[in-house]
């Protein structure tokens, strides 16, 4: 199994590339050599020991010498090398046979003249071979004079085939290695587009998987993870209605003990009670009123990460709506001795798009927080602060602040409601808070 699944593999496709193409190149290389050898005109050698070699064989060949034998061999030989010269000395030292030399020649050759040639022609251009006729030797000897460029540039000529083949070899061999890499690169590509790609529930789509390489299995591992987080997904949805239909019949079903102990209560008004008998008729309905804007609460945050509290944006001048808000809690907090200090200046644009209502449920649980968790501080301050990126509805008090260890808790709820409301109008808002109390401010900006 391991086996065919690293034929499949990438790092196999390629190994094999490389295997054909250095097989493809020593085939290359073995033809192009076959050709030039096919290429040379009587099958001569093209290089320096190979026409020597060659001259002496075909001297040994010829066993009755005559000058219209050599003259045959010669006109052989120049059909082969159209700029060759070659002459015939017979034994008697007698010249007996040219054709094209290059220079005059004696006619009668003694042992002197002949080492003096030889001596002066070693190594020198033309390139001169001397070879005896037949095997006894007493033929005398045939000479080929051949210009040395003609070797260099016969020598030359192969390098040159040799060379183009092998750079045309490598070249085919990176282009195939781009293509090849071109595709890995494409379907890269393709996976990180499909990462990229969000369906209805913002979670990324399943890819094609076409083949079963390492990218391949790369695509399968990615469609698991999505089908797992689409699992994931789901059963977070259950979990989440399941525990929004939780509080909503939880606060119903505490509405109703709450409604029959508030007519208890009244009950009880009405047969007199004595001054510490009020003061705990007073504490049990402050509490009473607690749950019940605590259900309150929750409730209205269950609809709102359900996205079922009705939103119905208008333009609301948002100054007198802050006043209209403000006056029915200013009862309460003078009730409470509060200093109440109210600064609401027009901005240069007083109407905001929001929801009345929402707007009323923020205002409301600022100040409640403020009632109930920053008592002691005995001080309200609404106001408008104006910048260059913003207005703002600006709430503080003298509380403990928000991250004092004595100050009552249960705030949470009702600022997470807030957030929710106030970003959901487009709005923005801050909290800053210490020791010395908390200021909140609920922002719209004026520039883009």
């Amino acid at each position: 199994m391991r086996i065919f699944k690293f034929f499949r593999s990438l790092q196999a496709k390629y190994l094999l590339i490389i295997i054909v193409a250095i097989f493809v190149m020593q085939i290359s290389l073995i033809i192009s050599a076959l050709i030039l050898t096919n290429a040379d005109v009587g099958e001569l050698e093209r290089d320096y020991s190979g026409v020597e070699d060659k001259w002496h064989r075909d001297a040994g060949d010829i066993q009755d010498a005559s000058r219209e034998t050599v003259m045959a061999h010669f006109r052989e030989w120049k059909q082969a090398y159209p700029d060759a010269g070659m002459f015939w000395v017979n034994d008697d030292g007698r010249l007996s046979a040219e054709l094209d030399t290059a220079a005059d020649l004696l006619a009668e050759w003694d042992a002197a003249y002949t080492a003096q040639f030889i001596k002066d022609r070693y190594n020198g251009n033309p390139f001169t071979v001397v070879a005896f006729l037949g095997q006894e030797e007493n033929q005398g000897f045939i000479v080929l004079e051949l210009p040395r460029a003609v070797m260099d540039n016969a020598t030359s000529d192969r390098t040159w085939v040799y060379s183009v083949t092998f750079l045309v070899l490598i070249l085919l061999f990176m282009i195939v290695s781009l293509i090849f890499f071109r595709q890995i690169r494409k379907r890269l590509l393709n996976l990180q587009k499909a990462m990229a790609v969000r369906d209805v529930d913002n979670l990324p789509v399943l890819i094609d998987v076409k083949k079963d390489d390492e990218i391949g299995q790369l695509e399968t591992a990615f469609n698991n993870m999505v089908n797992e987080l689409r699992e994931s997904r789901e059963r977070e949805q259950e979990e989440e209605q399941l525990r929004r239909e939780l509080v909503a019949n939880l606060s119903h079903d505490l509405r109703t003990p709450l409604t029959k102990m508030r007519a208890q209560m009244d009950a009880i008004t009405r047969e007199g009670l004595s001054d510490e008998g009020g003061q705990a008729f007073e504490r049990l309905e402050e509490s009473i009123d607690h749950v019940d804007r605590l259900m309150e609460n929750l409730m209205s945050y269950t609809l709102l990460t359900a996205s079922k509290l009705k939103y119905q944006p208008e333009e609301t001048d948002v100054i007198r709506h802050v006043r209209t808000s403000l006056a029915s809690w200013y009862p309460l907090f003078e009730q409470e001795n509060f200093e109440i200090n109210v600064n609401l200046e027009s901005f240069d644009n007083n109407d905001w798009l929001v929801d009345p209502l929402w707007m009323d449920r923020i205002l409301d649980n600022l100040l409640q927080n403020i009632m109930r968790y920053a008592k002691e501080g005995r001080y309200v301050g609404v106001a408008t602060e104006t910048t260059h990126d913003y207005d703002a509805i600006l709430i503080t008090d003298h509380g403990p602040g928000m991250d004092n260890e004595g100050s009552e808790k249960g705030a949470g709820i009702g600022l997470s409601i807030v957030d929710m409301m106030v970003r959901q109008m487009g709005l923005d808002w801050d909290i800053d808070s210490d020791e010395s109390g908390t200021a909140v401010r609920i922002k719209k900006q004026t520039i883009d």
